[in-house]
């Protein structure tokens, strides 16, 4: 998503003060692959993940622990959540009426939230 990165990356430059508070995480498929096509990234600390969802929510993980300063649970117990999450979503979506492939963005957000409030916690 380039365009919405650079209105982000335009903002934080050009913006109220707290907007040049803003702090963003870019991650990316592989290590500078950016670079083919948004070379106004050269020096920032952008983070690949191989399409893998796992590294992906780890990065995001200990980048939010990191610049938040707060405690977060670790990343294998929002791997194990995820993990518990994907298995439970075909019979939710089945419930409300969707392909669990094809859920519009503001019910995925509602299914997930719903979801975290009533999720039994883990077993392990």
């Amino acid at each position: 998503m380039p365009l919405e990165l650079g209105i982000f990356l335009g903002a934080k430059r050009f913006g109220n003060k707290s907007q040049k508070q803003k702090r963003c995480l870019i991650l990316d498929i592989e290590c500078h692959r950016y670079q083919k096509f948004i070379s106004d990234l050269a020096g920032m600390d952008i983070r690949d993940h191989d399409g893998d969802p796992d590294r992906a929510i780890d990065c995001t993980r200990n980048w939010l622990a990191n610049v938040s300063r707060r405690k977060i649970t670790a990343a294998k117990l929002v791997l194990d959540a995820h993990g518990r999450f994907l298995t439970d979503k075909p019979n939710i979506a089945a419930k409300l009426g969707f392909d669990p492939n094809r859920i519009p963005y503001i019910d995925f957000e509602t299914i997930v939230t719903t979801w975290l409030l009533e999720a039994p916690p883990s077993a392990s």
